[in-house]
């Protein structure tokens, strides 16, 4: 069987830019695995594995100009975005570097022995400890910040496990470029190369979350790809952990109150968050509940010349391109749906912004209209018209689990009576819950929350912050074990400092 060849091309254009790799056999993700399962124990050492970390935040920012030069190649989104996604990636990496450092993240418990217990208690000692072997599959909208050296990667190298990164085919230079990086990291700081591989391929993914030595895994992309992946992992003969982002439609309610007190600066703000980045931001508010009325109409008018403002812009590729094509003209062209703003395609490689609006009694019950409820991906969002806070609750009941969830309500709260009830009702929806605020944009933040109820994922983790970390790891409890034989981490006399709780009090 003759390789099959990995191209770089330039979704500007659709041509092939390089053959960067070939598509990894099954003989080959076997060695790329059993190779990072080799090298497991190397990342044992916290210190070592902080190092580590920050080496490869300098490496990334040193090796930059090259960095952003070949994404901006293979995605269009340009220069000025893919240098604060670096920058943000860098960060994640300095970032788990201290939750390294600090220890927290063992989540270390000592209890002693209590004869006084109903019934007693022996010597407990618990801590967590890195699952193995990760294997991660990079996303296509963000070439840095969730693919070879993003999140899912940094975190998982933070718990001691090592990573075999499934490339993303949108931008296989760009994944074998950072892979360069942070294997030059590794042995900088004296670690093994082979802690962090990289695979190409459909196939190659396949196999990878079918490997026996594959302990866990990370995905981010569609629906469909994810579900696959994470049925995959749970039919195994030992099933895994598969934390996966598979989608969102980022519902925003705007008040009556709010509408009226603010309408072109939503409408101002609605139209910048879901064109930003072509609207190819996993965040990007595509379903907005609009009161009918001069406020709501306002707004649509502000929207309205927002969007017509914005230039056209390049998918990510071909492929999504015809997908958003495809997926507008279908929702257009059902009953009682206008678009103010016509998005599609604008030339042969590039697509328009729009937006679409319908009556939100249309979407109260099951039927041709539910298209509307699935997100669309690429620079256009829904407007729904509501002419009760009744039809509100009613279409948010149908609404699937989400990322992110949106309440824009008046800015003096006493003069919105509906603020506290919907926010009530978005609550259950989403992981991240704002107020007055935009989605797009995800602080890297030890509180943050990037996840939500399925689709929006598979688990109830996050994929950023501090508590990322927690997805490759695993508690262990040891009892009645002599002092010689614990992990320093659970010693007595605490010889690596760490934070934990002694017999239920923080020490």
């Amino acid at each position: 069987m003759s390789a099959v060849p990995v191209w770089s091309v330039d979704p500007r254009t659709g041509n092939p830019r390089e053959q960067v790799a070939v598509e990894a056999t099954a003989e080959e993700v076997d060695r790329a695995v059993r190779s990072a399962h080799a090298v497991r124990d190397a990342l044992a050492d916290r210190v070592a594995r902080a190092a580590f970390l920050r080496a490869a935040a300098e490496l990334l920012v040193e090796s930059g100009e090259h960095i952003i030069e070949a994404a901006d190649a293979e995605t269009a989104l340009g220069p000025a975005r893919l240098t604060g996604e670096l920058a943000r990636t860098a960060a994640q990496f300095r970032g788990f570097a201290e939750v390294v450092d600090e220890g927290a993240y063992l989540d270390v418990h000592i209890d002693h022995p209590d004869a006084t217990r109903t019934p007693p208690w022996p010597d407990l000692r618990r801590y967590k400890i890195p699952l193995g072997v990760v294997a991660v599959y990079a996303a296509s909208n963000f070439p840095l910040a969730f693919s070879v050296p993003g999140g899912d990667t940094a975190s998982a190298l933070a718990a001691g496990c090592p990573v075999v990164v499934k490339a993303h085919p949108d931008h296989p230079a760009t994944s074998e470029l950072c892979a360069s990086v942070l294997r030059r990291a590794a042995a900088r700081t004296g670690l093994p190369e082979n802690v962090l591989t990289v695979v190409h391929g459909f196939d190659a993914g396949v196999e990878l979350i079918r490997h026996p030595l594959v302990s866990a895994a990370g995905f981010t992309g569609s629906l469909r790809g994810g579900r696959a992946l994470f049925d995959a992992a749970a039919a195994r003969p030992a099933p895994i952990p598969f934390h996966g982002e598979l989608g969102s439609l980022n519902p925003v309610v705007v008040t009556a109150a709010a509408a009226a007190e603010r309408a072109g600066e939503i409408g101002t703000g609605l139209g910048g968050s879901m064109t930003l980045g072509a609207g190819q931001f996993c965040t990007k508010p595509g379903f907005v509940l609009v009161p009918e009325g001069a406020a709501g109409d306002q707004l649509l008018k502000t929207l309205t010349e927002t969007v017509s403002s914005t230039g056209s812009g390049v998918l990510l590729d071909h492929r999504m391109r015809d997908a958003f094509v495809t997926g507008v003209r279908e929702r257009a062209a059902l009953p009682g749906v206008d678009a103010p703003v016509t998005p599609g395609a604008a030339g042969e490689h590039s697509v328009s912004a729009g937006f679409l609006t319908v009556p939100a009694a249309r979407l109260t019950a099951e039927g041709p209209h539910d298209a509307l409820l699935e997100e669309c991906f690429g620079p256009v969002t829904v407007i729904a018209r509501y002419a009760s806070v009744d039809e509100i609750a009613a279409v948010l009941a149908r609404l699937p689990g989400n990322l992110t969830a949106t309440l824009q309500t008046a800015t003096d709260e006493g003069r919105d009576p509906d603020a506290g009830p919907l926010l009530a009702a978005l609550t259950p929806l989403a992981g991240r819950i704002l107020v007055n605020g935009w989605p797009t944009g995800v602080a890297v933040a030890p509180a943050q929350h990037h996840g939500g109820p399925y689709p929006a994922t598979t688990s109830t983790s996050t994929s950023v912050g501090a508590t990322a970390i927690e997805r490759w790891l695993r508690p262990v409890t040891y009892q009645s074990t002599p002092e010689t034989l614990l992990p320093a981490e659970l010693r007595e006399d605490n010889p690596l400092g760490l934070p934990r709780r002694v017999d239920g009090r923080r020490a």
